[in-house]
């Protein structure tokens, strides 16, 4: 009997292994998130480490030229460039950008100056940076503190402490006169034209010579006598207030040996960077971040404060999220659970599929001509006729608060639609059989089973709505959004919401500022800023909803079978 010769093991290479048992795509999946996480940290980290910094108090430079000039200010850049020398080489030399403010003086608020050029630079100790209210930043060292033409202080040290002795009522009392001017006018000018309308309807209703119209223009000759008698009441007390300030003036010498006595009442903040402790430091960033957060722009928004555009942010995104989840939850449950089967919801759903990848400027295009021109024009026509008579400017008829909101709705429905159609399709159908089992209707099952079990998922679909309606620009810019609005549309007026008026937003005041600014240079570390700020608002309204989210699925997820 012949014995079989031993059979030699069969050798399999590792990258067969590795093959069958999937590793290679296991590491490129990896990879592939890794990467993507990596873009959008450095991303977020970037926007955050450039908008943070912003208002950090910069050292004060004077840098002395070869040729004598003088130039201080902050140093706001580096760079290298290439310069033809001697003999036709490429040679390569720095040079900074300074900004020197004190565009009034000249012309121009940064400079560059090659390092070549720079014979000495110093620090000086009174080195002041001013924010003004008009004419943007100054920078200079303070001389003497003059009230009218009486020398209060003289020298750096006591020109400075008889300032920040001073400055601080008057600003107060500036902060009042404008208190008053935005509120307390504002009121009686509503006043006023409430009592106009009233007069123009009653002789649209009642005839020119009707008594109902000359009771309405009697009652408005009354109301226009109170509120011209409660007009110089709130003169004589801004002339009050004003006469606080009147005559005070911070004198500056500048580096280049000009003086200009600056207005107390015209400095909105000052500050020493070379002489800051860390604490003084910080306490001039949080009093700038503050007034960032609850002041009005100036300077054609490169300065001043964003709290408008913050405010109709919310409001626009909140109200948009009212609006569209309602309408597309209801067409989810429509597609989902009643309609059947075939050509037109197969052709319904392809539509909605489509209309997410639209340009969103189609959606500001359609709501301007059908909201504004169509649906508030006939609103206005209806309701509003009377003021379309006497002021000739049309109410609904125009972008505001609603139309924009209504605008964004359409824009991020498909969104809601296909989150909410995945969520309802993720319920098991054992859940819905189990109910009709027990005697339920079709609205109980979907009424009590499926709608909570499928709040998360729609809960989702609200997010990325919201994310995504509140950065958008190019809808807004047709139907309600302005460069600047200082009415807010929810305030405590009465009827308190203001769907009609036009509002700010931060996304549009990041083009603006970025792009239409008549000091860019300047402006672009606001940019970063706003966006910050922007993110910021947005990460902390998802938030909000992801809480929910969680409270919900933590209370139906043990019911699950």
């Amino acid at each position: 009997m012949t014995s079989e010769p031993p059979r030699t093991p069969r050798l399999r290479s590792a990258h067969a292994a590795l093959a069958a048992h999937g590793e290679p795509w296991v590491w490129l999946t990896g990879g592939a998130l890794a990467l993507a996480l990596a873009m959008i940290t450095g991303l977020l980290a970037f926007i955050a480490l450039q908008g943070a910094r912003t208002f950090w108090p910069v050292p004060l430079e004077e840098v002395q030229l070869v040729g004598g000039d003088r130039v201080l200010g902050e140093v706001a850049g580096r760079e290298r460039v290439l310069a033809t020398g001697e003999a036709g080489a490429t040679v390569g030399t720095a040079r900074r950008l300074v900004r020197t403010a004190n565009f009034d003086l000249t012309g121009s608020h940064f400079r560059w100056v090659d390092e070549a050029e720079i014979a000495t630079v110093d620090r000086p100790p009174w080195a002041t940076a001013v924010e003004r209210v008009e004419g943007g930043r100054f920078h200079g060292t303070p001389l003497r503190l003059l009230h009218g033409d009486e020398v209060v202080a003289e020298g750096p040290a006591e020109a400075w402490a008889g300032f920040l002795r001073e400055h601080a009522p008057i600003r107060r009392h500036s902060r009042e006169i404008r208190r008053i001017d935005r509120v307390e006018r504002g009121r009686l000018q509503r006043q006023l034209r409430v009592a106009r309308l009233a007069t123009v309807r009653a002789r649209m209703e009642g005839g020119p010579a009707g008594p109902a119209a000359a009771s309405a223009a009697a009652a408005e000759e009354r109301l226009a006598a109170e509120v011209a008698t409660a007009e110089r009441a709130l003169d004589e007390r801004t002339a009050t207030l004003r006469q606080v300030g009147a005559g005070w003036a911070l004198e500056f010498r500048t580096a280049d040996g000009a003086t200009l006595p600056l207005p107390l009442e015209q400095i909105v903040r000052a500050w020493q960077p070379n002489r800051l402790s860390l604490a003084g430091k910080i306490g001039v960033y949080a009093g700038r971040w503050w007034e960032f957060l609850v002041d009005d722009p100036r300077e054609a928004n490169s300065a001043g404060g964003v709290f408008p555009a913050i405010w109709g942010t919310i409001a626009m995104t909140l109200i948009m999220a009212l609006l569209v989840a309602p309408f597309g939850v209801l067409a989810a449950l429509y597609l989902r659970e009643y309609a059947g089967r075939g050509p037109v919801t197969s052709a319904v759903r392809i539509a909605i599929n489509n209309l997410a990848g639209v340009p969103s400027i189609v959606y500001g295009a359609f709501g301007l001509g059908f909201f504004c021109y169509v649906l508030g024009a006939g609103i206005d026509e209806l309701f509003f006729r009377a003021a379309l008579v006497a002021d000739g400017q049309p109410t609904f008829g125009t972008g505001g608060l609603l139309w924009a909101s209504l605008t964004l709705a359409l824009l991020t429905l498909p969104v809601v639609i296909v989150a909410t159609e995945e969520a309802l399709a993720a319920v098991p159908n054992s859940m819905r059989e189990g109910s009709y089992a027990c005697g339920a209707g079709k609205w109980q099952t979907i009424r009590r089973i499926v709608l909570p079990r499928a709040l998360p998922g729609i809960m989702t679909g609200l997010i990325l709505a919201m994310a995504r309606g509140a950065g958008e620009v190019a809808p807004l810019m047709l139907v309600g959004v302005k460069k600047l609005a200082l009415d807010l549309p929810i305030d405590g007026t009465f009827p308190f919401v203001h769907p009609e008026r036009e509002f700010m937003h931060l996304a549009y005041l990041i083009y603006d500022v970025g792009f239409q600014s008549p000091n860019s240079q300047a402006a672009r570390p606001l940019v970063f800023t706003i966006t910050f700020l922007l993110v910021a608002i947005i990460a902390l309204l998802n938030l909000t909803a992801i809480w929910l989210r969680s409270r919900l699925r933590r209370r139906y997820v043990a019911q699950q079978f």
